[in-house]
């Protein structure tokens, strides 16, 4: 018997023959984890943050949406209108039509504006001289001036660029996202909001909600400063092997609890034991991704960070990257908070307002696209830019802009989107979307589009009706994906 069995003669031999057994090893590990993703579609007492396919080939993995909170003028950033200047003080032309504003009266006169603009990248395109950092990446954007919303007031407007509803209650559409195709990231929320430090906005936190959805797939609010998550860290003396134990006597007593009880259905439930697990999951790996403070000087010098004006947005752009690096499906950055003119609301002066808030805004921006594209990451995000609504033509008290839902800009980047080019157009005083209007749901349906996520099937029973982010039928902007 012994004649036939030879013993290795050396550890690189031993490693060599064994070689085969710890492949299958590792092999049968992945095909498990694979078959608990698989299980989750059909399961529903399985992950249900696991991933799950596209409708069809998707160009975009992840959505970064940079939410430019309280409606930054058009005017002033990236519609360029020279007749403003010329009627200054006039009212406006009865051409124009007639709009409803919130504060502008009737017999207010046109407001011009002292930003220059100046033409930049392959095609030319004209952006202000508050934003020269995302002058610098045109190329890789595709500007949307004809954007236009239903409501002229702040909280309605951000439930509609967030749900597209007017009023809350319903799915924000990183929510939606993240119900269609999972998280990528099994240590990591699915779906992640950085608040701005300087308070809570009009619509508050209804607007990034899931709505009537299962509560697994809320988003997850980070703290403002530089700590956005606290207690990541294992409590001094507590081992990860203890920690693990708990959690899973918890997640064993919640599933006795499940079976013995008419809670059984109670999403709000799965969810909380669903965020237990991946709570302890974030004590492994979360740690690392927010400590911005291992990227080098480079970088930090990228996003402004250290800058007075641009440390906090850049530190939450340069997280946003980091996070969709991670697999993290959706991550809005809110740019602006708190009352009034801390948000790009400029009322009472159009000029303090913008200078500043742009100031804080421009170079995190920019750097992102820089920093996504080096890394070859820019292809499977999809890079949102934009606010509620934009700025009136008319002034509000002599050097204010009021809020307006007309016609405005947002633009899109990276995650099959044609960069380098400007769709549609606003009247010449940016008064109304004349050339290829874009409504919030024609953006939605585009955002979907790119993650390969068909509108109708992307769809919940809710009250015997099934809702869907779009509401009614949305067009693909199709000029440039």
């Amino acid at each position: 018997m012994s004649e036939h069995i030879r013993f290795t003669r050396s550890r690189r031999e031993f490693l060599t023959d064994a070689f085969c057994g710890m492949g299958s090893l590792a092999f049968t590990q992945m095909l498990f984890e694979e078959k608990l993703r698989a299980a989750s579609t059909t399961n529903p007492h399985a992950n249900p943050l696991a991933p799950r396919p596209p409708h069809f080939a998707a160009k975009a993995k992840s959505v970064i949406f940079l939410f430019m909170a309280g409606g930054p003028s058009h005017l002033e950033t990236f519609d360029p209108k020279p007749l403003l200047n010329k009627l200054d003080g006039q009212t406006r032309p009865k051409e124009f039509g007639e709009v409803k504003y919130q504060f502008v009266t009737n017999n207010a006169k046109i407001l011009g504006t002292k930003r220059t603009f100046q033409k930049y990248g392959k095609n030319g395109i004209e952006v202000s001289d508050l934003l020269p950092h995302t002058a610098k990446v045109v190329d890789d954007l595709a500007i949307i001036r004809s954007c236009h919303g239903d409501m002229v007031v702040h909280s309605a407007a951000q439930y509609q660029l967030f749900s597209g509803r007017i009023i809350p209650g319903f799915p924000s559409m990183g929510s939606w996202a993240v119900y269609g195709l999972g998280s990528e990231s099994n240590s990591l929320p699915a779906y992640i909001v950085s608040p701005d430090p300087d308070g809570a906005l009009e619509g508050g936190q209804p607007m990034y909600m899931h709505g009537f959805l299962p509560a697994v797939y809320q988003p997850t609010m980070l703290r403002a400063g530089k700590k956005p998550i606290l207690n990541l860290d294992l409590p001094p003396g507590v081992q990860l092997d203890k920690r693990r134990n708990t959690v899973e006597l918890i997640r064993k007593l919640n599933e006795a609890n499940l079976k013995a009880t008419v809670e059984a259905e109670d999403d709000e439930f799965r969810a909380r034991m669903n965020s237990y697990d991946l709570a302890f999951r974030m004590q492994t790996e979360a740690p690392e991704v927010f400590d911005i403070a291992k990227e080098s000087q480079e970088t930090l010098d990228l996003y402004g960070v250290g800058k007075d004006a641009t440390d906090d947005y850049g530190r939450r752009c340069l997280l946003a990257r980091r996070l969709v690096e991670k697999g993290v499906r959706f991550v809005t950055v809110v740019h602006g908070g708190g009352p009034g003119n801390l948000q790009w609301d400029a009322h009472d002066d159009i000029e303090e307002n913008h200078i500043r808030m742009a100031a804080q805004a421009d170079q995190p921006c920019a750097a992102l696209i820089q920093d996504l594209k080096r890394r070859g990451l820019l292809d499977s995000t999809l890079v949102v830019w934009g606010g509620e609504f934009g700025r009136s033509p008319e002034a509000q008290g002599g050097k204010g802009r009021d809020h307006h839902n007309y016609g405005f800009t947002m633009w899109m980047a990276g995650g099959g989107i044609k960069g380098g080019q400007v769709v549609g157009a606003t009247d010449d005083i940016g008064l109304k979307a004349v050339e290829k209007p874009y409504h919030f749901r024609d953006v939605h349906t585009t955002i979907l589009n790119q993650l390969g996520l068909n509108q109708d099937a992307l769809s919940f029973l809710h009250q015997g009706r099934k809702e869907r982010l779009t509401e009614i039928q949305g067009s693909v902007i199709k000029e440039i994906v």
